[in-house]
């Protein structure tokens, strides 16, 4: 199973993009659970939601302690709060950043980073800094755990018609120009 935490603010769509990626999921015939919590519901807040994967059903209900990984929509949580506490070995971080991110003040687990400037994405799609989707496509690209087509048809089934081309280019850009580091210091721009 792979678990996985994402860190936003109340109102970013946190909450929303883990719906999101258990339904692109289960679209390809996995199991998965998303699990939010909110903590203090005002908007801009900071919040977690969890991801369960697996391929197979997952029966536990509950937060994730020990994530594989960790998706931040909000570049500065990553001074506030401790985002990479008790990530396992072997894991990954997917951050919205407009800078190029390292592993110098990153914990030994960490063994791939991966960012994409999307709040100026969303500024270009949305004239909001709306982040959600541009980090489930950098997700996509970056650790190849679930499909930027199975995607897609969870956004085109989950939001309403006239928001689902905005999203589409969204989560396609993020797929796109997503750049990822891995521990052996080799840059490269993913797909």
């Amino acid at each position: 199973m792979k678990e996985i935490r994402f860190h936003g603010r109340g109102g970013q769509g946190a909450v929303m993009a883990s719906e999101l990626l258990v339904h692109a999921l289960v679209h390809k015939g996995n199991y998965g659970q998303s699990i939010p919590a909110y903590g203090f519901e005002r908007r801009g807040a900071p919040l977690q939601a969890f991801v369960k994967l697996d391929n197979k059903p997952i029966r536990e209900r509950v937060q994730v302690y020990q994530p594989d990984g960790i998706i931040v929509l909000d570049q500065s949580l990553m001074t506030q709060i401790p985002v990479y506490e008790g990530l396992k070995d072997n894991s990954f971080a997917v951050v919205n950043s407009s800078k190029q991110l390292d592993f110098a003040n990153s914990p030994q687990e960490l063994q791939l980073m991966a960012s994409v400037n999307a709040n100026r994405i969303a500024l270009d799609i949305f004239n909001a800094p709306i982040t959600n989707t541009i980090l489930l496509g950098a997700f996509a690209a970056a650790t190849e755990l679930v499909e930027l087509d199975s995607l897609k048809q969870a956004i085109s089934d989950f939001f309403p018609e006239k928001i689902i081309d905005k999203n589409l280019k969204a989560v396609e850009r993020g797929f796109k120009e997503v750049c990822v580091i891995r521990k052996s210091n080799v840059l490269t721009k993913a797909k």
